[in-house]
């Protein structure tokens, strides 16, 4: 199954570390095609524009860099057909929320994973969660809280997509 991978790890040492050293690996052996948004987005340009001095023209790249990054991510989620929702940190990042609700509104299923390397704790209450976490559920998706946890739901997403809506 070909599953999309939203989340932010790849702007923490500890979470780069995560995704491609246990996260990834663990998706491949368990079978599944990994549409990896890192794989879809120009580090360079990233780099380039972060440091930018602030201002007027610093803001406007970063603009029309979300914006190029969100169709790229938009068109990968129309070929996947699960998502895997990495909920990191105190509250889930807004590109990550709009990847979830996105692939929530194309009928894909979802499973949240709330990372280890962080405190699970961190992430109740937060206002951005409770809806991701809405469109998790309502997905026919799960939520797991570690990485002991997490192979039983990605090996039935595979009967979560074939179920009737």
């Amino acid at each position: 199954m070909r599953v999309y991978v939203a989340s932010p790890l790849g702007f923490s040492e500890a979470g780069n570390a995560f995704y491609h050293d246990r996260l990834i690996p663990l998706l491949r052996q368990l079978g599944h095609e990994v549409l990896d948004p890192w794989q879809l987005t120009d580090r360079q340009r990233i780099d380039a524009v972060a440091a930018m001095p602030y201002g007027e023209a610093r803001r406007d790249e970063w603009r029309r860099l979300n914006a190029e990054i969100g169709r790229n991510n938009q068109a990968a989620i129309d070929r996947c057909e699960a998502l895997l929702a990495v909920l990191d940190g105190a509250d889930v990042d807004s590109g990550t929320a709009a990847e979830i609700g996105y692939g929530f509104a194309k009928g894909k299923p979802i499973i949240g994973y709330r990372c280890d390397f962080r405190l699970a704790a961190d992430n109740e209450g937060c206002i951005v969660n409770l809806h991701v976490e809405y469109f998790i559920r309502q997905s026919g998706g799960s939520i797991v809280g570690s990485f002991a946890e997490f192979s039983e739901p990605l090996l039935s997403l595979e009967s979560v997509r074939r179920a009737p809506r």
